[in-house]
């Protein structure tokens, strides 16, 4: 529990710090919150000081934030026996959380903290997709107060298991991403955005109004937990090439000349300066007795051009260079060490990864109409690709068909990678999934793709006919809970499950008391936040 404490103690301080940074507590005003955290007797009283200094929000979002609270329920992940499977012993353990997102993240915290490269997430935002909430303040749709309020807890749960340089997308209607770009830049901060990226959804649309226009698009918002350290991948786009051939080999040219947006001689001063070219077909940027030309950067945005170079650099490399095609060069050199790939950033703009798609890839595996607009394979996998390695863990917390397990999936059959997928999602009943979406979606979707048949054994799909099965295994726990005053507390938690060895009876008892002490953690209730809203019930 001591130990679980000084995380927790170490977590808020920093984000009083971040408060301090983002100019929403006085430096003074602090360092004494942080004096009293220290000194706070268990988490609860850390966390009552901590929100004294949550006064406004830098970006000016204002929302009614869920009351986050400390009660005497600890839950915890339960072995599903019928829905989990195991097809290889040595196999990859892929995970489904079938309960409230916000316990699960508590859990997940136990055993992946700072662990998860990258989270996707398609959070609900319309009126059909968050029940007695979606009551209006906007064309009858789910209020943004909800909205934000729901996921703000989770977004500062979910950072807490990103991984020093792991990413965070969202997708998110036209109508709502503004909003939510808002509360990220509050959870991540500004500073750690990447981009926001317009996705083509479809061909085209109908209009409701005369004063409308057709909305063919959503976005998909991206940030880091930690940009400054992030290397986004790049993709390939042909092979390196050496047209030009001399004494010291092949060799391709690129421009000494700084074209870039601040290529000019007002940015670097000292950049400037004159090259000559001399008899001999050597350079000097002192001026000789005798030379050929004399060379200037061109200009560049109604200013004088600079180069790259330092006048260091040009002692250093001059002979990397050759004046071409009335410019001058530096020369690139063929070398059997470097990687002869040519690569370019991702754009962020996704055209190719329409709804459509994403309808009939499920519908290919559990047939058709059980599941509303589903996320396409390939847009998850594009995202996952971004900043992620072959042996990455995915986590996605608003799991809904299982798109995101899919797309892990279908990338280690690719590359032959070892990515884990982790799927949190309630079981929601509806008149299309009557026995709840995680039975007759998610995990049969995961099921038939993993090992070519489902449950029941049958294997007659449209999938089947041109895939192989992926392979890997299958761990579907359910979140149960106990009174932490319950006798029985230590028999009914099983530490294997948060990648513990089996424990003593002592060890256990010590394990369960530091670690699970954040589960008793939980988040006001849509009732309750209704009402404090003074809404009518």
């Amino acid at each position: 529990m001591a130990q679980t404490l000084e995380k927790s103690r170490n977590e808020i301080l920093r984000e009083i710090d971040k408060r301090v940074d983002d100019k929403i507590i006085e430096k003074g005003n602090a360092e004494l919150l942080k004096k009293l955290i220290i000194k706070a007797e268990n988490l609860t009283e850390a966390i009552s000081i901590a929100e004294l200094g949550t006064t406004y929000k830098r970006t000016g979002l204002h929302f009614d934030r869920r009351l986050e609270k400390f009660g005497d329920t600890v839950k915890f992940l339960k072995r599903n026996e019928q829905l989990s499977f195991k097809v290889d012993e040595n196999a990859i353990n892929h995970k489904l959380i079938v309960g409230d997102n916000y316990d699960a993240l508590l859990n997940l915290l136990v055993e992946y903290r700072g662990k998860i490269d990258v989270i996707y997430i398609d959070p609900p935002y319309g009126k059909d997709n968050m029940g007695e909430f979606a009551e209006t303040n906007y064309d009858n749709t789910l209020t943004r107060d909800n909205l934000l309020s729901m996921l703000y807890p989770r977004l500062v749960l979910a950072r807490q298991l990103m991984s020093e340089n792991g990413i965070i997308c969202c997708s998110i209607d036209d109508r709502n991403q503004a909003y939510v770009r808002c509360l990220f830049d509050d959870v991540f901060g500004e500073s750690n955005f990447i981009g926001t990226a317009p996705r083509k959804t479809r061909g085209s649309a109908t209009t409701k109004g005369d004063a409308e226009l057709q909305t063919i698009a959503d976005y998909v918002h991206i940030y880091s937990n930690n940009k400054s350290g992030l290397v986004l991948n790049k993709k390939i786009v042909g092979m390196k090439k050496y047209p030009h051939s001399d004494a010291r080999g092949k060799f391709y040219v690129v421009p000494l000349q700084d074209n870039g947006p601040h290529g000019t001689r007002t940015a670097r001063p000292n950049l400037y300066y004159p090259i000559y070219l001399l008899p001999d077909g050597t350079f000097s940027y002192e001026e000789p007795n005798n030379y050929v030309e004399k060379i200037l950067p061109k200009r560049h945005k109604n200013d004088d051009g600079r180069w790259m170079w330092s006048k260091k650099k040009f002692d250093k490399d001059k002979n990397d260079l050759i004046f071409m095609d009335n410019k001058m060069q530096i020369k690139h050199y063929y070398s059997e060490e470097e990687d002869q790939n040519k690569y370019q950033y991702e754009k962020l703009w996704f055209d190719e990864f329409q709804n459509s798609k994403g309808t009939i890839e499920l519908g290919k595996i559990i047939g058709k109409g059980l599941f509303d607009n589903p996320k396409p394979v390939e847009l998850v996998a594009f995202l996952i690709n971004l900043a992620s390695d072959e042996n990455s863990i995915v986590l996605d917390f608003f799991a809904g068909s299982g798109t995101t397990g899919q797309a892990v999936l279908e990338l280690n059959k690719k590359d032959g990678g070892n990515r884990q997928f982790i799927l949190a999602t309630s079981n929601e009943i509806t008149p299309k999934t009557p026995n709840g979406v995680v039975i007759d979606v998610t995990s049969k979707r995961l099921k038939r793709i993993m090992t070519g048949e489902c449950y029941d054994k049958n294997n007659q799909f449209e999938w089947n006919d041109k895939n192989k099965p992926y392979g890997g295994n299958l761990e579907v726990y359910d979140i149960s809970s106990i009174a932490n005053f319950d006798i029985t507390i230590f028999d009914q938690i099983d530490e294997t499950l948060y990648g513990q060895p089996k424990l003593s009876i002592q060890e256990k008892t010590k394990w369960v008391c530091e670690n699970l002490e954040g589960t008793q953690k939980f988040c006001e209730t849509d009732k309750n936040w209704k009402k404090r809203q003074g809404a009518s019930s």
